[in-house]
C-alpha cells in the first residue's frame, strides 16, 4: 500500500451568518422599547433613513401585506425576507435552518448572539417574573400572578378590588387571595400588600419580629403617625422603652418596596398588541401602532447624492441604501410575523378570552409554528417580550402556552392546570364524613368526561401539597 497525495471534492452545507440575518433575528426577540432605541440608534448612522411619524392613511401603512419597498435594491436576491425560517438568506438553497440549529453546539463566537440576552438593567417587573416562574408551577396561577403584578402601584402596593380582578378572570375570589398570599413572600419584602400595615406586617413576620404587642401598634398606626405615645403605651400596655424600640423596628421597615426601582407599573408594560370585540363577538387583533419605530427612505438625501460619480461617495450610498431597505423590510416581516402569531394564539385560545382562565387549553409552539409556516424557535423569539393586552388583562405571549394531559375518551387534551383546579375545588368541598380518596377524585372526574389514571391524580394532588386522604381525614377530625 502506497501513500501518495490524492485530491477530493467533498460537498457539504453551512449556513453563513451575515450581519443582516443577525440582525432580523435580533428584530424578533427585541421589545417594542428595545426596538425603538435599535432604530434610533440606525436613525443617527444612516442618513438615508428618516423616522416616519404620520399615520393618517391605512392603506399606506407600511406593515400592510402588500407593501411595495424603495425600487432601488431587488428583494429577490440575497436581501430577501425570512417569511420563512428556512429561506431568505445568502445562498439559502444551499443551507436549512434545522442543520444551523443542529450545529449550535459546535460554533463559533461569531454564532454567541444566540445565547446572548439584549442587555438592559433588571426591572421590578422582571425581577418578579422570576420569582413567579419559580414559585408557580403551571401557567395558569402563572398568568393570575402576573395579573396581579400588572396592577401593583408606584409604591409596590397591590390595591385593586380581589372580587373584581376573580370575576375579571372568572375564578373564585379564594383563589386569587391564595396566589395574592404567595406574591406576598417575594423580595423585595413588603411587595404586594394591600396597604401600609400589612406592608410592614409582612416585614416584621420575616424580620421574626412580630409579636401581640407590635400587632397592637400596627393596628393603631394613625396614633403612631400623631405621636400620640401615651395612649399606644396603654393600648400596647408596654413600657417607654418597650415602645421607642418598636418604632426603632418600624422606622427600619420600607414603607414603599417598590420605591428604589425606577418602575411605573401603570406605564411601563407597553402591549405590542391589542385584542378587542366586535359589535358580533368577533375578535379583532391589531397591533400597537403607536409603539412601533416606523422608518422609510429619506428620497431627498438619497437624491443629492445618488448620482454622485465619487467613488467613496458612491460605495457609502450603495451601502446604506442596502441597510436602510434591508432595516424597513425586516421591521415590516416582525410586525407581520408578531402579528400571525398573535392572530393564531387567540384563535388556539378563545375558551380562555370568552371564559376565563380556567380553560386555558394545552398549546405548545409546534402548534402555532405548524398554522403560521415558521420554525418553532421563530414562534420562541417572537413570543419573548412580546405583550398582549386582552379584556382579560395584558399578558406576555409566551404564557399562553402549558403543558397538557391525555384525557382518554376525549378528543382534545385537557389542561393539566385546570384538572388540578377541579381536584382542589373537590377537596376543598370535602365534608368530615366524605374524605375523598385518590380513586374516588377519579370517579369525580370521569363524570365530567375528564379521565385521567388514580396515579395522575395522585401526582397532581402532590404537586400543589394537598395531604392525603386519610392525613386530611385526621386534621379535619382533629379541628371539631
Amino acid at each position: 500500500m502506497s501513500i501518495a497525495p490524492k485530491l477530493e471534492f467533498k460537498q457539504s452545507q453551512n449556513l453563513t451568518m451575515t450581519p443582516q440575518l443577525r440582525q432580523a433575528i435580533n428584530l424578533l426577540q427585541m421589545s417594542n422599547i428595545e426596538l425603538n432605541d435599535m432604530v434610533t440608534e440606525e436613525l443617527l448612522s444612516n442618513p438615508l433613513l428618516e423616522k416616519e411619524d404620520s399615520f393618517e392613511e391605512v392603506e399606506n401603512d407600511p406593515y400592510k401585506k402588500d407593501e411595495e419597498f424603495a425600487n432601488d435594491v431587488d428583494y429577490n436576491n440575497d436581501h430577501d425576507d425570512c417569511t420563512n425560517d428556512s429561506e431568505g438568506y445568502e445562498n439559502v438553497e444551499e443551507h436549512s435552518w434545522s442543520e444551523y440549529q443542529k450545529s449550535k453546539d459546535n460554533s463559533n463566537d461569531d454564532f454567541d448572539f444566540f445565547e446572548k440576552k439584549l442587555s438592559y438593567k433588571k426591572t421590578l417587573y422582571d425581577i418578579l417574573e422570576e420569582q413567579i416562574n419559580i414559585k408557580f408551577t403551571n401557567n395558569q396561577d402563572k398568568i393570575i400572578a402576573i395579573n396581579l403584578t400588572n396592577n401593583l402601584d408606584e409604591s409596590g402596593y397591590f390595591r385593586e378590588d380581589l372580587a373584581k380582578t376573580a370575576e375579571l378572570l372568572s375564578v373564585k375570589t379564594a383563589y386569587i387571595k391564595d396566589i395574592l398570599s404567595k406574591l406576598q413572600t417575594f423580595e423585595p419584602s413588603g411587595i404586594f400588600a394591600q396597604n401600609l400595615q400589612e406592608c410592614l406586617k409582612i416585614q416584621l413576620i420575616e424580620l421574626n419580629r412580630l409579636d401581640p404587642i407590635m400587632e397592637k401598634l400596627l393596628d393603631n398606626l394613625e396614633l403612631l403617625g400623631a405621636k400620640n405615645y401615651k395612649d399606644l403605651k396603654k393600648i400596647c400596655n408596654c413600657t417607654d422603652e418597650d415602645l421607642s424600640s418598636m418604632i426603632t423596628d418600624i422606622k427600619s421597615l420600607n414603607p414603599k418596596p417598590a420605591a428604589e426601582y425606577v418602575n411605573n407599573f401603570n406605564t411601563f408594560i407597553i402591549p405590542d398588541v391589542f385584542v378587542r370585540t366586535n359589535k358580533r363577538g368577533d375578535y379583532l387583533i391589531e397591533l400597537n401602532q403607536m409603539s412601533l419605530p416606523r422608518v422609510l427612505l429619506n428620497q431627498e438625501y438619497s437624491a443629492s447624492i445618488k448620482n454622485n460619480t465619487n467613488k467613496e461617495t458612491k460605495k457609502f450610498y450603495k451601502d446604506k441604501l442596502s441597510s436602510a431597505n434591508f432595516l424597513i423590510k425586516a421591521l415590516h416581516q416582525r410586525a407581520t410575523t408578531v402579528l400571525k402569531t398573535s392572530e393564531e394564539i387567540v384563535k388556539y385560545q378563545k375558551d380562555f378570552f370568552e371564559k376565563g382562565v380556567l380553560f386555558l387549553k394545552p398549546m405548545a409552539l409546534k402548534d402555532i409554528a405548524e398554522k403560521i409556516e415558521m420554525h418553532e424557535s421563530t414562534v420562541s423569539r417572537v413570543t419573548t417580550n412580546k405583550y398582549m393586552h386582552t379584556p382579560r388583562g395584558t399578558y406576555e405571549l409566551k404564557y399562553f402556552f402549558s403543558s397538557a394531559t391525555n384525557s382518554l375518551g376525549n378528543n382534545e387534551d385537557t389542561s393539566s392546570i385546570s384538572i388540578k383546579h377541579r381536584i382542589k375545588e373537590l377537596i376543598e368541598k370535602e365534608s368530615t364524613d366524605n374524605i375523598l380518596s385518590d380513586d374516588k377524585l377519579v370517579e369525580s372526574l370521569a363524570i365530567e368526561n375528564i379521565k385521567i389514571a388514580r396515579r395522575t391524580v395522585a401526582k397532581y394532588r402532590e404537586s400543589m401539597g394537598i395531604k392525603t386522604s386519610a392525613e386530611r381525614k385526621r386534621l379535619k377530625r382533629n379541628q371539631l
